[in-house]
């Protein structure tokens, strides 16, 4: 028996979580990187045997459709699984239910659900520094209990099919003068939206996921500071209350 981290993490908030849970698992972690654009998903070997633990963002209430999609490619076999969604102090809406039906339809026996918070990967002053040590420690329990569990999930979790409809403004990064031109955001971008060339992101493939901005050794990408402005008035009010993890059993 093995641990897989089927993980997406863009900017390290979801692995953070995934990690946490995956603290009080006797067997040593395998990762398995859904950002990583050039792997060969299916090639990845998973028996009835393992665990999984399945963590992703929420981007606007869904999952990222190219995690979904990754996600697809590798085949579960049965193995046990346990979902992570990770959002930033906001709402998740529909991106549990979505992750479970994906993880349902790859192979996988979803056995548990946990709904965590994380820093705000575009607008940094909500959720600031989780996860902290309030929520470690409440991610750990979770981790026990789910460790070894093999019985289906038992309750409903929250959601609506059919999802909400993907929406809002693209935040697209751009370089900016301090650009040193090593390259490193157009490796990382998950969906390969930036040009090796002149490092210029297409606005109608990138995701928005702040990976590059993340990543750079210069801080030399920005987005646009009018338009997180904006989106930060318009959803303060509900990330300035402070969301605790669920969990679902």
């Amino acid at each position: 028996m093995s641990l897989k981290l089927i993980v997406f993490s863009p900017t390290g908030g979801t692995k953070a979580v995934a990690d946490l849970l995956a603290s009080n698992f006797d067997a040593d972690p395998s990762y398995i990187d859904l950002c990583d654009a050039g792997a060969d998903f299916s090639s990845c070997e998973i028996t009835s045997n393992d665990e999984a633990i399945v963590a992703m963002p929420s981007f606007g209430g869904r999952a990222p459709q190219v995690a979904i999609e990754r996600l697809a490619e590798i085949s579960g076999n049965g193995a046990a699984c346990t979902l992570a969604c990770v959002y930033g102090n906001r709402a998740y809406e529909d991106t549990l239910i979505e992750m479970a039906d994906a993880a349902e339809a790859a192979g996988f026996k979803v056995v548990a659900a946990v709904s965590a918070v994380a820093q705000h990967s575009i607008m940094g002053q909500f959720a600031c520094g989780r996860p902290d040590a309030s929520d470690a420690a409440r991610l750990r329990e979770f981790g026990l209990k789910v460790v070894g569990k093999r019985e289906p999930l038992q309750v409903e979790l929250p959601g609506h099919r059919p999802y909400k409809k993907v929406g809002g403004a693209r935040l697209v990064p751009k370089a900016t003068k301090a650009c040193v031109k090593c390259g490193k955001c157009a490796t990382a971008c998950p969906v390969r939206a930036i040009s090796a060339y002149d490092f210029t992101a297409d606005s109608q493939t990138c995701i928005s996921c702040m990976r590059c901005m993340c990543d750079c050794p210069a801080h030399a990408r920005k987005i646009n500071g009018l338009m997180v402005k904006i989106a930060s008035a318009a959803i303060a009010k509900e990330c300035n209350v402070r969301k605790e993890a669920e969990l679902f059993l």
